[in-house]
């Protein structure tokens, strides 16, 4: 399932591996919270079904509403 990473068609559709790895391990994260998988268990470890569910374009990748983009000034303390 891991091999499913290497995949340069997969990086390329998420659109980059930074927005990959974000969008694992904020899948993850919600997983080990309690959230339901969207995809059959089948004896899969969590990593594994955040995997599959990222393979099959079931997860869209979303910035946080918080988040400073390169056109707004930093901030001065």
């Amino acid at each position: 399932m891991i091999e499913a990473l290497k995949d340069d068609e997969l990086v390329r559709r998420v659109g980059g591996k930074f927005r990959l790895a974000s969008m694992i391990q904020r899948r993850w994260g919600q997983l080990m919270d309690g959230a339901r998988p969207l995809v059959e268990r089948g004896g899969r470890t969590d990593l594994e079904l955040v995997i599959e569910e990222v393979r099959r374009g079931l997860l869209s990748y979303e910035q946080e509403p918080t988040a400073r983009t390169s056109s707004e000034p930093a901030e001065v303390l």
